[in-house]
């Protein structure tokens, strides 16, 4: 088994990195995009960004999983708190309020505060057909990443208080939200995803956005925990369930 790599490696790859190493896994790290003709073993895992992860997991033979684009949106009231949107970006120009706005599954959308519509990048920027999430400004006291695997919370750490980066040890009473939404809308999300949850201003907790987890950081999570959410999140193509075929990225 191997798990490879990009060029820059953040504070959580080094850690699961190493992690992996333990655990007697190969480790590649790649220089660039390119996939030398010799690597692909049928046996590879990646842990990425968006960008670099669809640039080799093809080559690879690599499934990226994550979450629908409009699975925020879909989530009913009482786990989100907020109104949340999915539409074409050129449906959300014509907002004049502000509003929360981000990439569902990238950053090529900044995750901001926009003053209204007409801040967003432009149509000589994004495609207009391109799906943004909108949703009513919300502030949250304290954020939690959750790694999820087969319907339950593996392990996860706290990331931000006060909206300032924070990492914390996970709370009871965050792996317990986490587990009434995968109880709720498990079904709704692939095997292998993080999500990041949190208590909002007005002291309710409600989920903030899901995230792929081979792009994830780990934060104090539990980094063998992470990790096995991280290869089933991005593995051999050959290896994906019928249940995880409809969250394979592109």
């Amino acid at each position: 088994m191997r798990l490879v790599l990009p060029p820059r490696l953040t504070a959580s790859a080094r850690i699961l990195r190493d992690t992996a190493r333990r655990r007697g896994l190969r480790i590649t790290q790649l220089p660039d995009g390119t996939v030398p003709g010799a690597l692909p073993d049928g046996d590879a895992h990646l842990h990425a960004g968006p960008s670099f992860a669809d640039a080799v997991a093809p080559a690879l033979g690599i499934a990226p999983l994550e979450a629908p684009a409009d699975w925020l949106a879909r989530l009913p009231a009482a786990f989100v708190r907020r109104e949340v949107r999915a539409v074409p970006i050129r449906e959300a120009y014509a907002l004049r309020r502000p509003v929360f706005a981000k990439s569902p599954n990238d950053k090529s959308i900044p995750a901001l505060v926009y003053a209204d519509g007409s801040r967003l990048p432009g149509p000589d920027a994004v495609d207009p057909d391109t799906v943004v999430l909108l949703s009513d400004v919300t502030v949250f006291d304290t954020e939690y990443r959750l790694y999820l695997l087969d319907g339950q919370v593996r392990t996860g750490s706290r990331y931000a208080a006060s909206g300032r980066f924070d990492p914390a040890p996970l709370s009871a009473s965050a792996r317990a939200f986490g587990s009434e939404l995968l109880t709720a809308a498990g079904h709704t999300l692939p095997s292998a995803i993080v999500v990041d949850v949190g208590i909002t201003d007005a002291g309710q907790w409600a989920v903030v956005e899901a995230n792929a987890a081979w792009a994830s950081g780990c934060y104090h999570s539990d980094p063998e925990c992470a990790l096995d959410v991280v290869l089933r999140a991005a593995g051999p193509r050959a290896q994906v369930t019928e249940r995880d075929a409809a969250f394979v990225r592109g």
